[in-house]
Formats: structure tokens, sequence, C-alpha cells
């Protein structure tokens, strides 16, 4: 553990010279305005000093653990290693809270944690598991927990209560976070341990609901119940648990199944919903279900299928419509009053497709459902349509219409293009025909259409972005002209790749002076180790800059050399990117300064022999090194 903490900190003090280096030359709005929420008034630093056993806990493999703690306290948290230092950066609350998360974890280190009655902040629920049942709910080296804990968002760990040592038949598990989090965490582990020690649920049922009662910020938090039968259990949860999720994300509550008991967590709106949404699953099975007053319902939208694009929609064993609710966390299902099944295909109409869930998955799944049957019976959404702009500040649809030869290039290969803009503009993007259609708030559906146009402004030539400095979306790097080449790649192909891993969107704009540089576009700021965001591809483009600066400034290693250790071609050994190209034919979108050959000849030089390999033959071959040593090269 020594050995990789200290290479750690090598790395970086490395990172921190490269990052010194390439400050002055970036910019970003995220951490100026806009990228962070404001400060609370009572936001302070507080700071504790730990042993160097401690920090390799708190830091976790890959700085997770440390991650993991900021989240739940809701307070940035920051490590020195070198000085063995762990600073709290938040509100008192915040801050109180992950000096006692973090004290917490440290605590696993030597023994069972000691919890005392000042330990709960309104973040706290204690749970007895049975001991039959603690390896099961711990799982092989705790990673059923560290499972719940990434879901919910909470902290958890076994734990003594003030002086008395654990009983012997139950442990006490911790769970720290909001009341949600907590909640859903709980109900988890509940579940695991009626599968294990059947009827435990029922012996603490009374306490397990009242906990929490009006704890949230409605004041209507509690829990509902519903009892299945055996037959009913099976498809309430659904293949591996997808009914029950489903259920969730459309509602709102947290649903979950311990043992025959359905419980429904949440505010009293959102349980409401969830079991009306399991009722009607019920419903299905013995026939035709209809939504009497759908039309009043803000939880509903209804789509009029053409007959002969209900299977397609519907998929084989309805494969599509359950792609689709899981991607937009909606409950969708044909509906029509008794009697009237099947009249829309005798007529030549259509049936009703309903769509239950959140404003924003309902319409995601709606254009999603357009788009295919616009695919199967074209102009069947858009005859006559006009584009439209909403001056909506809240959640709203735009569109407006593509050329021939605009719709291709901002779909892109597989709809990748469309997905990239999608998810760097925090918009919904689909197309339906030649329409585009663009929904979310003001700021989204703007940021959507600028990023459209500045795809296809690209087709004619460079794009002109002259200031970005108030916008709160955009990071801009200065790239050294050696490197742009390598930090483009062959085609934009190392651009593509960075914006795929980051979820964002990037491209080389001129300035107002016509100087180049690279502009990173994303509503997420990311965050100084997150995987996505502005900062996870800004840390991406620098770690290209600072590899190229390398491979040109020692060691007289060639471009093909190098670029074999490149992060998407890390797969491919030195050798085998050796092998695969010549040397000085590099795979960047640029013709190198002062290279002799053009990236299109396909000339092959002749070998060149290292003396490295020379020396090697001396010792093992003789015969070898005479023809090596005598070669005409």
């Amino acid at each position: 553990m020594g050995r990789s903490r200290s290479a750690s900190r090598g790395r970086g003090r490395d990172d921190d010279r490269s990052r010194s280096r390439q400050r002055s030359r970036s910019r970003s709005r995220s951490e100026d305005r806009g990228g962070r929420n404001k400060k609370p008034d009572d936001y302070g630093v507080e700071s504790i000093k730990i042993t160097d056993d401690d920090a390799a806990f708190i830091l976790g493999k890959g700085g997770k653990t440390k991650e993991k703690i900021a989240r739940v306290a809701d307070c940035e948290i920051e490590l020195f290693e070198r000085d063995l230092i762990l600073e709290f950066r938040g509100s008192k609350m915040q801050r109180r809270r992950g000096k006692k998360y973090a004290e917490g974890v440290m605590a696993q280190r030597t023994g069972p944690v000691t919890i005392t009655d000042d330990y709960d902040d309104g973040d706290l629920t204690m749970l007895l598991v049975p001991q039959e049942a603690v390896g099961f709910v711990t799982g092989r080296a705790g990673n059923f927990l560290r499972t719940i804990e990434e879901e919910w968002c909470v902290l958890m760990f076994f734990c003594e209560v003030g002086k008395g040592s654990r009983g012997k038949d139950y442990e006490k598990l911790a769970i720290f976070g909001q009341v949600d989090g907590r909640r859903g965490a709980e109900l988890k582990v509940l579940s695991a341990v009626e599968t294990k020690v059947p009827g435990n649920f029922d012996r603490i049922r009374d306490e397990v609901l009242k906990r929490d009662i009006g704890k949230d910020e409605t004041g209507t938090w509690g829990t509902d119940t519903m009892t299945f039968q055996d037959d009913e259990l099976s498809y309430a949860l659904g293949k591996q648990g997808g009914t029950r999720k489903k259920l969730a994300r459309s509602s709102g509550a947290i649903v979950q199944y311990v043992g025959h008991t359905a419980l429904f967590s949440g505010a009293k709106k959102e349980r409401r919903k969830g079991k009306e949404y399991i009722k009607w699953l019920f419903l299905q099975l013995e026939g035709p279900v209809y939504v009497d007053n759908w039309e009043d319902r803000d939880d509903c939208t209804v789509l009029d299928i053409p007959s002969d694009c209900i299977g397609y929609i519907t998929g084989a064993r309805r494969a599509t419509l359950g792609s689709l609710e899981e991607e937009w966390g909606v409950l969708m299902f044909f509906m029509s009053k008794n009697g009237d099944k099947g009249s829309g295909k005798r007529g030549g109409g259509s049936e009703m497709l309903i769509i239950c869930g959140p404003e924003r998955g309902r319409r995601g799944a709606e254009l999603k459902v357009m788009s295919g049957i616009e695919n199967k019976n074209p102009g069947h959404f858009t005859r006559g349509i006009r584009e439209k702009t909403s001056d909506r500040r809240g959640f709203d649809t735009d569109r407006f219409v593509f050329k021939d030869d605009e719709l291709s290039y901002s779909l892109g290969k597989q709809g990748s293009t469309r997905k990239k803009l999608e998810r760097a503009s925090g918009a919904i993007l689909e197309y339906v025909g030649h329409v585009a259609f663009v929904a979310g708030d003001m700021k989204q559906r703007k940021r959507c259409k600028e990023f459209i146009n500045w795809l296809l402004a690209q087709r004619k030539g460079s794009v002109c972005i002259r200031d970005v400095s108030e916008r709160e979306d955009a990071t801009e790097i200065h790239i050294p002209e050696n490197c742009k080449g390598w930090v483009t790649g062959n085609r934009g192909s190392e651009l593509r790749r960075m914006e795929e891993e980051t979820q964002t969107y990037m491209f080389m704009a001129v300035d107002e002076r016509g100087d180049e540089r690279l502009i990173i576009f994303c509503h997420d700021p990311g965050t100084k180790t997150g995987s996505t965001g502005r900062m996870a591809a800004e840390r991406l483009v620098n770690e290209l800059i600072q590899e190229k600066l390398r491979d040109d400034g020692g060691g007289g290693r060639g471009r093909s050399d190098s670029r074999g250790r490149s992060p998407s071609r890390r797969k491919d050994s030195r050798t085998a990117s050796q092998g695969r190209r010549a040397p000085g034919c590099g795979g960047g979108g640029r013709h190198e300064p002062g290279a002799t050959m053009h990236r299109n000849e396909r000339r092959v030089p002749e070998p060149q022999f290292p003396r490295a390999a020379t020396l090697v033959l001396l010792v093992s071959n003789h015969l070898a090194a005479v023809l090596f040593c005598h070669h005409p090269a």
C-alpha cells in the first residue's frame, strides 16, 4: 500500500506541474460563475490531522472513498497527502457531517465503529440485522454494501452503540445520508435479510413504517404497503427486477418488495402514483385497461398510434416498448375501453398509447415513438408541420426543419452525433423525419440549437466563435501549434473519442483575431475526479498535450512509438503499433512540420535496426551478428 501511495504522490506532483503550465492557456467559466451553486452564508473551511494509514483508507481505490464521503455530506473534501491534512469546505452542517463520516470510515480500520448520541443530525438510520444475515448483507469483501451506497448515495457500516458491545443475535447497521437515500438503502437491506431470515420484517414492520414520517420538503413523507400473492409477486418484480425499477422511476417513489409486501416510500403524491401504476399493470392481466380522465392528469401523455405501426412500436414480446421504458423511466401501455379493442384496426385507424411518468421522460419517449412511426409511415407527423420557437422559460419544445444534406450530417453514424449534441446540451434532441425536436428549458433548447448550427457550419470551413468568456457551458484551451494534429487525431478521431468518454462537444474554432483554439462545450462542468463533464475533457486534452511535448522534447522517439501509448490505443503494444505503421507516418489529422513524406504516400522505408538489437544478436548468435552488421543499411 505504501508503494502505490508514493507513486500516486509522484504522479500528483507531475499532474500539478502539468496543470500549472496549462492553466494560463485555458479558461473555464465553471469555477467563476454558474458552474457551481452559490456558497452558503456560513461557508467555511475546517481541517483535521490524520495518519499515513488513515490517508490511504480515506482515499480508497482511485479516490472513490473520499468522493463518496464528499457526495453524501454534500461538502468539498481535499486530502493533502504530503502534510497528512484532511480539509473540509462547506456550510457548518456540511463540514460537521463530512468530518463525522470521515472519522467513521477511519475508525473501521482498527475495529468496530462506536456511535454516540450526538452522531444523529437528522441523517442517521439504525437498522438491526440478524447475525445469520450479516455476511449475506455485507457481501464478499463488502461488495453488496458498496453497491447500495453507490445506488442511494449513502454511507453504511456496522457499528456499536454507546459503550456496550454488539449483541449476539443482531448487529446494528448505521446508514447515513438524506431521507430518501436512507430509506432506499434500508429497504434494500431488509429485502435481502428477508430472503435469508423469513419473517424478520414482520417483527419490525411498525418501526419501519413510522420512521421519518413528514421529514421531507413537502412534509408528506411516508410509506404505504401492498400485499402480493405468489403469482402476483413475480409479475410485479419483472425480469431482474425490471418492472419494479420501472414503477419506481416513473412514479418518483421508492418501490421495494420485502417478502410478499410491496413498500412505497416518498411524498404523498409519489406514493399514490406508484400504487396506481402497479394497479394498472395487474389489470392488464385481465384484459384491456383504460385510464379514466387521463386528460386531466399531469403525469400522462397519450399518443395515437396507426394500426399498421402498432407491432413495429411494440416489438417482439414487447421488447421495443420495454427499452423505451428503461431509457426514459416511464410506464407505457396501449389502452382501450372494454369492447373497443381492435376497433381501430377494423376502421384503419389507430390505438392509444399512454405514457406515464415525469414530464421530461414522457416527452423523450413520445418523441422516440414519433420518430419510429415517421420512419415506418413518412409524413404521418411531419406533413405540413412548421418551425416553432417557444418563449417559455420552463420545459417546452422547439422544432426546426433540416435540409436533405443536413439531416444525415447531424445524425451521424448510428445516431452518434445526435446523441452527442443531446448529452452535451442537456436537452432532448430527436429527429422526426426531417424535423428536429428540441425539448428542455429555455437554456437547454438555446444551447442545443447553437450546437447544431456550429456543427453544420463546420462543413463549410472554420467556425468563428468570438468570445466564450461569458458562457457558463464552455471551456477553451489554447493548444500549441505542434500539438494540434496530435490532439485532434486522424480526421478528428481523438476529439470524437474524448467526446464519447466525457459526454461533451468539442471542436477547434477561431476567435475575433483569427487565433484558433479548442472549445469544450457541456452543460455539466464536471468535477476534479469525475469521468464526465468539461473538467474531465480538459484533463484528457492536457494529457495529450503533455504526452506530445514530452515525446518531442526527449528521447527522440518517433511519432508511431508514442502514439501507441495514446489512451485510445493502450490495448496495442508499442511493437504492434510499429508493425502496423511505417515510421514517420503518424495517425494524426495534420502533416507534421519537417516531415519528408506526405501522409498519402505509400512508399515503405527501408528497415532501421536499433543498436540494442545488434548487441543482443552479438551475444546470442555470431552468424546472425555478422549478417546484421553487413546489412546494406
